[in-house]
C-alpha cells in the first residue's frame, strides 16, 4: 500500500467519503472498511426528488464529468441535486493503492458493476435518503450502470440515458479489455501487481495508452487530422500530451480491477442470463446514446439492447471523435449530449 497523490482531492477533488463498512460482495468476499468516494453539485430539495445520478467510466472519477454540469446546462445545479458516485476500486473510492494491508495491491477483492449499484444505492437511501431518481447516466462503464440500475431498481428511476456502452460487456469488448490488460502486464515493473512504487510501470501505461488511441477515437479522425482542433501540432504531440497523459499518471491495478469488471458486466445474470428478459424490466423513459465511430461500441450493440427497453429511442451522434465523444472536445458533442439530457429531462410519461 502507498501513497498515489493522483487520487486526491488537489487533483479530484471536492468528493466526500460515505462508510460503506464492512461490504459484501457479489463474489462473496468481503471488502474491509469500505469508502465510497462522491462529489455533489446543487442541493437536495425538501420532498428529496430532484436528484440526479451520473455515474463514472473507466478510468475516469467524478471530476472528469463535471464539465456537463452548470447553471444553463441541462445538468444544473441550482434545479437539481447531481450526484457522482466514483466506482468502488477507481483509486478515489476503496481501491488496491488505499486498502488495508490484507487487501492492498494484487490482493484486492474482484468487483462488478452490480457491486458498484448497490454500494450507490446505499449512499442514495441510507445517507440521502433519495427514493426516486429523476435520471440515471453514465457513459462506457458508466452506462453499464446506468443499465444495472434501471434493471434492478425499475421503481426508483425515472429517466435513463445510457451512453456508448451495454448492459452484457460483448465479446469483443471482452477481448479488447484483455488486449489492453496484457499491454500494461507486460511490463517487467509491473510484477503481478506488487510494483515498487506508484509510478513504476511506465513502460506498460504507455502500451496501454497506444492501444486506447488505436481504438479509442475513429479511423476518420487520424485520417483527417482531428487532433490539430485540439490544439495538438502533429499525431505524435497527441498520443503523447492526450492519450499518455491521461494514463500514465494513473495507478495499475486500479486500471486491472476496473478492467475486470468492465469485461465481466452482464445486468442479466440474475435474470436467468435473459438480457431480453432483463432489459424488459427497465420502465424509466430512456434515450440510449450511441457514438457513429465508436470502435469501442458500435451502433449496433446500442441498437441491439436498445430494442428491448419498452420506453426507449436511440441517439445517434456522428463524431470522429468515436468512443472519447464523451469528452466534449468538440463543442458540437458537448451541445448534442447537453441537448438530449434537456429533452429527456423535461419529459413525462
Amino acid at each position: 500500500m502507498f501513497e498515489n497523490t493522483f487520487y486526491s482531492q488537489e487533483q479530484h477533488g471536492p468528493f466526500e467519503y460515505f462508510e460503506l463498512g464492512n461490504f459484501m460482495l457479489e463474489s462473496g468476499e468481503i471488502l474491509t472498511d469500505a469508502k465510497l468516494a462522491y462529489a455533489v453539485h446543487g442541493k437536495l430539495n425538501e420532498a428529496k426528488d430532484n436528484a440526479i445520478l451520473m455515474t463514472i467510466m473507466f478510468s475516469g472519477t467524478s471530476k472528469h464529468m463535471e464539465h456537463y454540469i452548470g447553471e444553463g446546462f441541462a445538468l444544473d445545479p441550482t434545479k437539481y441535486c447531481i450526484i457522482l458516485p466514483n466506482q468502488l476500486g477507481n483509486g478515489l473510492s476503496t481501491s488496491p493503492q488505499n486498502a488495508n494491508e490484507a487487501q492492498a495491491m494484487s490482493r484486492f477483492p474482484r468487483l462488478s458493476i452490480g457491486d458498484d449499484v448497490e454500494a450507490q444505492y446505499q449512499l442514495l437511501t441510507e445517507h440521502f435518503g433519495i427514493s426516486e431518481l429523476q435520471l440515471v447516466t453514465g457513459w462506457s462503464m458508466g452506462a453499464q450502470q446506468t443499465y444495472e440500475w434501471a434493471i434492478r431498481y425499475p421503481d426508483m428511476v425515472k429517466r435513463a440515458v445510457p451512453i456508448a456502452g451495454t448492459a452484457r460487456c460483448t465479446p469483443h469488448d471482452r477481448l479488447y479489455v484483455e488486449v489492453f490488460c496484457e499491454a500494461l502486464k507486460s511490463d517487467p515493473a509491473w510484477e503481478n501487481g506488487e510494483y515498487k512504487e506508484p509510478h513504476a510501470c511506465v513502460a506498460g501505461l504507455k502500451r496501454l495508452a497506444r492501444v486506447f488511441a488505436l481504438m479509442g477515437c475513429s479511423t476518420g479522425f487520424y485520417k483527417c487530422e482531428d487532433w490539430k482542433r485540439l490544439g495538438f501540432e502533429n499525431m505524435q504531440q497527441f498520443l503523447t500530451d492526450f492519450w499518455e497523459a491521461w494514463f500514465l499518471p494513473t495507478d495499475p491495478n486500479v486500471l486491472l480491477v476496473l478492467a475486470e469488471k468492465w469485461k465481466n458486466g452482464d445486468s442479466s445474470k440474475h435474470y436467468k442470463n435473459n438480457l431480453k428478459m432483463a432489459l424488459e424490466r427497465i420502465t424509466a423513459i430512456t434515450r440510449v446514446i450511441a457514438f457513429e465511430k465508436d470502435m469501442f461500441v458500435p451502433v449496433e450493440d446500442c441498437m441491439y439492447e436498445q430494442q428491448f427497453i419498452v420506453k426507449s429511442e436511440l441517439e445517434i451522434i456522428p463524431s470522429r471523435m468515436g468512443h472519447f465523444s464523451m469528452l466534449g472536445c468538440f463543442g458540437e458533442d458537448f451541445s448534442k449530449i447537453d441537448s438530449i439530457y434537456r429533452d429527456i429531462l423535461s419529459t413525462n410519461e
